[in-house]
Parts: structure tokens; sequence; C-alpha cells
């Protein structure tokens, strides 16, 4: 009876220690298709596949347990009013440049390359509407400045 134990208990261990392994790191999140968003700066508009978090469960995620973001890659946090927005980069391992929108679509400011697992919280200042997150030091690159326009569907236009 007691080899039966034995061996039942060491089955057991065996099944679960994957899932003990993976315990210190949570899975993705299926943030579903991509969507086109683009940034329209001076006389160029730069296009972006960007996620779209929409939930609270998505936002609080965010670009959390990443190796990196391709050049044209990014993530759209839509809020459901407009709020004075805080974002930090706990459990983030890479510089992302933040911009917050206001609910038209232009950019009330920009947060270039914050720091990664940095707890220190990036605030808009002002109500917006969403946030973009872009790899760091990719607005820069483009030449994105605050007063130019996010264009998705999100966005009311004036």
């Amino acid at each position: 009876m007691t080899r039966i134990f034995i061996l039942i208990s060491s089955l057991w261990l065996l099944m679960a220690a994957p899932a003990f392994a993976q315990a210190g790191q949570p899975a993705p999140l299926d943030f579903g298709p991509t969507e086109k968003l683009s940034i329209q700066s001076k006389d160029k508009t730069h296009i972006f596949n960007v996620e779209v978090a929409d939930t609270e469960k998505l936002q609080a995620r965010g670009m959390m347990y990443r190796d990196g973001v391709a050049d044209d890659a990014g993530m759209l946090f839509e809020f459901g009013k407009p709020k004075v927005a805080t974002i930090w980069m706990k459990n983030t391992g890479i510089p992302l440049d933040i911009l917050f929108v206001r609910p038209n679509g232009r950019i009330l400011k920009i947060e270039h390359g914050a720091k990664p697992y940095s707890l220190r919280l990036s605030s808009s200042e002002a109500p917006v509407g969403a946030v973009v997150e872009l790899r760091g030091g990719r607005a820069r690159e483009l030449g994105i400045r605050p007063g130019d326009i996010v264009a998705h569907d999100f966005f009311k236009t004036n």
C-alpha cells in the first residue's frame, strides 16, 4: 500500500511540475488581433499595429513580461471616459514611449523611454481618453510630438 501511495504521489508531482515552474511568470494574455493606428506628425503619417487594452485586466497587464516591441507595433489603452492616467513600468523589461492622448486624438504629453521595472508613476497631468505605448525611443526617431494627431476608430474627430 505504501508503494502505491509513493507511486501516485510521484506521478502527481511530475504532472504538476510544469505548472509550478511557470508560477513566477504569468501566462501571456491573448489580446487577439491587432488594429491599425496612425499618427500624423507634420507632413508624415506613421502607421502602427496596436494591441487594444480596453478592459481593466488588459490595462493592468499592459506590456509586462515582454522581450521587445517591433518598430511598427504598440498598445492602445482605451479608457471609458477621460481621466488623469498614470502608468508604471513594474514587470516591464523594455523601455517604452508613453503617449498620453486626448479624447479627440491629439497627443497631450509624451513620456520618452520610460525606464524598465520602474515603480515611478508617469502621469498625463490632465484628463486623457487613451494612452499609446510604443518601443522606447520610437517617438523621437519619427519626430512625434505633443500636438500631433492619433487616428483610430476609438478617437472622436473634430
